[in-house]
């Protein structure tokens, strides 16, 4: 796919998705969704990249500015919600688990996590965006709004579900149910993002909390953690430790668990096979 709304690159086994609209504030499209699924479905299928990182063009001075106002105009126009999509579109974390296999819940079906940038405003979809990443961090001062109220829609894209499991049910009803305006620096109390730093230490804290990862633990391992911790929420906690116990019983027997002991004993990185 040629890419025109969104930058990807691969450095050091790490994927870089770039929203990249500066002229729109990096504001999502339908071709964009249709360029950052295939992204991600190349990262997914690229053994050597290992985390994937999303942020913003810094010239758009925004992560994601929500849906291009164009679209919702379209909306309007057309009397119904258009996608914008065709039935081109990748497919990356689908078949995982049922729960995964929607719209923006795919992230959960990844089997590499995914780190958000939050370089500027997160409005609408942006937002979205940022709430599906694994971690997140952003600059402080920095806008986030659902912004779904203003236009008469839902909660979109299963906001309702994520959030009170980010940051409670007391912050995601304040945030869902005023559409408000609410900064990085109050987004930090609710739990929302991991840190904030500030514009010149963004990228490099996140592309370097990548590599430790790539390098601290094992594909399979960061693989099967990620699908766990987004299963678990579906499930009590007794399942939980079975499927652990399960788990550990099948990863012990794998290359990577003999070369991750013997890494730790000869005090040297591991040489992971995936």
């Amino acid at each position: 796919m040629d890419l025109k709304t969104i930058r990807y690159e691969v450095t050091d086994g790490i994927a870089v998705v770039t929203l990249s609209r500066p002229h729109r504030r990096n504001a999502w499209t339908g071709r964009m969704h249709m360029e950052y699924r295939h992204a991600l479905e190349r990262a997914e299928a690229d053994k050597a990249v290992r985390v994937i990182v999303v942020t913003g063009d810094p010239e758009g001075k925004a992560f994601c500015a929500g849906a291009d106002m164009a679209a919702l105009e379209g909306h309007s126009e057309k009397g119904k919600y258009d996608p914008g999509t065709d039935d081109t579109i990748s497919m990356p974390g689908y078949g995982v688990a049922p729960e995964f296999d929607a719209t923006f819940a795919y992230h959960f079906g990844l089997s590499k996590p995914v780190i958000a940038a939050i370089n500027g405003a997160a409005a609408g979809v942006g937002l979205v965006l940022a709430a599906y990443a694994d971690m997140r961090f952003a600059v402080p001062g920095i806008k986030f709004t659902a912004a779904h109220g203003r236009y008469n829609f839902p909660a979109e894209f299963g906001l309702s579900w994520i959030l009170p499991r980010i940051m409670g049910l007391t912050h995601a009803n304040d945030v869902l149910m005023t559409s408000r305006v609410f900064t990085s620096d109050e987004a930090m109390e609710m739990g929302f993002l991991n840190k904030l730093l500030p514009p010149e230490q963004l990228l490099n804290h996140a592309l370097n909390l990548a590599r430790t990862m790539a390098e601290t633990c094992s594909p399979g391992s960061l693989r099967v953690t990620k699908h766990q911790i987004y299963r678990d929420l579906h499930r009590d906690a007794a399942s939980s430790v079975e499927e652990a116990e399960r788990l550990l019983n099948e990863m012990i027997k794998e290359p990577d668990y003999k070369e991750g002991v013997k890494a730790f004993t000869q005090k040297r990185k591991a040489e992971w096979k995936g």
